[in-house]
């Protein structure tokens, strides 16, 4: 699975994580699938638990879900991010991913979509200087 992206489409993915989370205590994570028999939010927010992602100190995390072969896009947020952002930003930051995907730029469009969700993080949850990185910036791959 690792392979629909290259290894420097990898690390940029990896870098705008980085990027997105040196603004802010929240975290922000990545899955790729090749397949979703369920509706992607009920996925994602399986694979949100299962990374851990509910256990972060502020519980601000978001979960980007990708199903390449069934074209399903989904984004989760733990409670305290969805108390706060606007209605249909979850909704609105697909899009914007859809659009790149849809052109076949994969990694651009998760760029995209890092970069947006790290700036509505750090208007509610900035940085502070005992931040640390609690999840892996690692992009995690499923089912092939």
């Amino acid at each position: 699975m690792k392979h629909v992206l290259t290894p420097a489409e990898q690390a940029s993915v990896q870098q705008a994580i980085a990027k997105a989370e040196s603004q802010t205590t929240g975290e922000i994570r990545v899955h790729i699938d090749r397949k979703c028999a369920i509706d992607p939010l009920d996925q994602a927010t399986k694979l949100f638990i299962q990374l851990g992602m509910d256990k972060t100190e502020f519980r601000n995390a978001a979960l980007i879900y990708l199903a390449l072969d069934d074209h399903k896009v989904a984004i989760v947020g733990d409670e305290a991010l969805n108390k706060v952002v606007p209605p249909h930003f979850w909704e609105d930051e697909c899009a914007l991913m859809i659009a790149h995907f849809k052109n076949g730029n994969i990694s651009q469009g998760l760029c995209a979509g890092i970069a947006e969700v790290g700036k509505e993080l750090a208007v509610y949850f900035p940085s502070n200087e005992n931040e640390e990185n609690e999840l892996s910036n690692e992009i995690s791959f499923g089912n092939d």
